[in-house]
């Protein structure tokens, strides 16, 4: 039998059956689910996009900062998120892989770990960036990323391991979560991980606030400024700046987290697809919010493109680039 798509247990994908032949298109005799190409699409984009700016930080030495190592590091797991998903629609569809594609189950796995891991070491490196402003750029904190970033990818590596070392449901199907081959105390790990990361990274975002606040109240009791000045304008786009990326790591990833905590295989495949394409968007935006934001690596980008730097990024960075 053909291999099949993440959302899909073998028992749910056989040619004829009611999930296959109202939401498939057929290739041959290989069913070809439209959900699985749109997560192919995804993983094109995301691998495309992120690719940018891991060559970007990789050709340029001057970006070698704990703050670049650790972008570079979300972007690296981004890039193979996206290659992870493109290879699972190969395996699965054109080449009908099983062992290969239970690699690429499990390289999604680590590379989305990889990734939510390094979410939560830039929300590290930018709280200890303000709470410790004296003595960040030192040494010390160089050592403190290169370990951050040798845990973040050992753990990662250890979770994408599981279903290659025989954490899956393949000779238990009863075991199965709604991601095939993963197992439903697998995906309840991965679940609960999530929620308390994001607890953690919702935290130090408010530790954040809280930091930037009252350096703004400060500096407006020292020059007598008023509540509407440009500082405390761009100091309240900051804070904004900081709920919208909490938002919208939330709004990518909680629907999935949530559905695969409480869900298991008997549940429609549609609804683990819905929640789970929105998750990979996540791997989209964060290029947007952590990379091309970045004076620097802006100025890099249109330097090998075009060999200039545009005046409206050659600007003074300001408590909105937070």
């Amino acid at each position: 039998m053909a291999s099949e798509g993440i959302g899909h247990p073998r028992s749910k994908v056989k040619a004829g059956s009611p999930h296959t032949d109202a939401h498939v298109l057929y290739q041959g005799s290989v069913p070809v689910n439209p959900w699985d190409v749109v997560l192919c699409i995804s993983g094109t984009l995301i691998a495309c996009e992120n690719a940018v700016v891991v060559l970007v930080i990789w050709q340029n030495p001057g970006l070698r900062a704990p703050m670049f190592l650790l972008i570079g590091s979300l972007a690296l797991a981004d890039l193979l998120a996206g290659l992870g998903l493109v290879l699972h629609f190969v395996f699965a569809y054109l080449l009908r892989s099983d062992p290969a594609q239970l690699l690429t189950v499990g390289l999604v796995v680590a590379s989305f770990s990889a990734s939510i891991f390094s979410l939560l070491a830039i929300t590290i490196d930018r709280y200890l960036s303000l709470y410790y402003a004296l003595t960040y750029n030192s040494e010390r904190t160089v050592t403190f990323t290169h370990v951050m970033l040798l845990l973040l990818w050992a753990v990662s590596l250890g979770l994408g391991l599981l279903p290659v070392t025989g954490v899956n449901c393949l000779a238990e199907e009863a075991s199965c979560s709604v991601v095939w081959p993963l197992t439903k105390n697998n995906v309840a790990v991965l679940s609960v991980s999530f929620l308390l990361l994001f607890g953690l990274m919702l935290q130090l975002y408010v530790q954040i606030c809280k930091i930037v606040m009252h350096h703004a109240h400060q500096i407006a009791l020292q020059h007598h400024l008023l509540a509407a000045t440009p500082h405390y304008v761009t100091t309240r786009k900051g804070v904004s700046t900081l709920a919208l990326i909490l938002g919208t790591f939330a709004a990518c990833w909680m629907p999935f987290t949530v559905y695969a905590l409480v869900a298991d295989y008997t549940y429609p495949p549609l609804y683990t697809y819905a929640t789970l394409v929105p998750a990979t968007y996540n791997s989209v935006i964060n290029p947007l919010i952590y990379a091309f934001r970045n004076q620097e690596i802006q100025k890099a980008v249109w330097l090998a493109c075009c060999g200039c730097v545009p005046h409206s990024v050659q600007r003074a960075r300001t408590p909105s680039d937070v």
